[in-house]
């Protein structure tokens, strides 16, 4: 797995709450590319909680969301945003894991459309959480006028 670089840590006024490495509140999401895959290897904390040692939701639809942002910069190498987002939560996922690994990769496009497949896995291997993103990719003129160039890989 090659490590992706942040193309946006440089901005101006960057404060991501999935990806910003400075954000306070946020999850600091890091991200890999593993052939088609985009992945994301992240420890769940006690303050991302639900209910008591049980991540909540919204934190886990979040890391489902973010990651397909990262496909679609890294794999199409343009920006964009979710238009639908469809989470299926298939078992509890303990903020005591030592990791999850959450993994995603373009499913379908149809023109502008992409549609995004991401799954969250525990520590011992079980799919938690699947996720599908419907994705509005911009052109590459609109994303560089919102501020992207380029998504590359560390070598």
């Amino acid at each position: 797995m090659k490590r992706i670089l942040n193309p946006w840590t440089q901005r101006e006024g960057y404060d991501c709450f999935g990806c910003c490495p400075t954000n306070p509140y946020g999850v600091h999401m890091t991200f890999f590319e593993d052939g088609d895959d985009i992945v994301s290897l992240w420890q769940p904390r006690q303050h991302y909680q639900g209910w008591i040692n049980t991540m909540h939701g919204g934190i886990l639809s979040t890391l489902i969301d973010e990651t397909a942002g990262w496909v679609v910069f890294r794999k199409l190498q343009t920006s964009g945003m979710t238009t639908h987002l469809d989470v299926r939560y298939r078992k509890a996922v303990s903020t005591l894991e030592k990791q999850l690994t959450i993994r995603g990769h373009i499913s379908e496009q149809k023109r502008n459309i992409v549609f995004v497949d991401v799954t969250i896995e525990n520590s011992a291997g079980e799919i938690c959480v699947e996720g599908q993103t419907t994705y509005f990719c911009m052109r590459p003129d609109k994303a560089r006028e919102m501020g992207f160039e380029r998504c590359e890989v560390e070598e």
